[in-house]
C-alpha cells in the first residue's frame, strides 16, 4: 500500500450503485407487490421476509 498522489486521486470515481440502493429498491418493489394484492383481491393473505403477515377478507 502506498499513498496515492492528488493526480491519481481525481481519478477515482465512486460507483453509482451501492448496496443500499439494491436493497431499497428490492424493498419497495416487495411492498408493492403486497399493496397490489392487497387492493386488487376480495380476500387472501400474504407474507413478507421478516415475519410480517398480511390478511384481508
Amino acid at each position: 500500500m502506498r499513498r496515492l498522489s492528488n493526480e491519481e486521486l481525481s481519478k477515482i470515481k465512486p460507483g453509482e450503485l451501492t448496496l443500499a440502493a439494491v436493497l431499497t429498491v428490492l424493498a419497495v418493489s416487495l411492498m408493492a407487490v403486497v399493496i397490489y394484492k392487497l387492493f386488487m383481491s376480495k380476500e387472501g393473505s400474504s407474507t413478507v421476509p421478516g415475519g410480517w403477515k398480511f390478511t384481508w377478507k
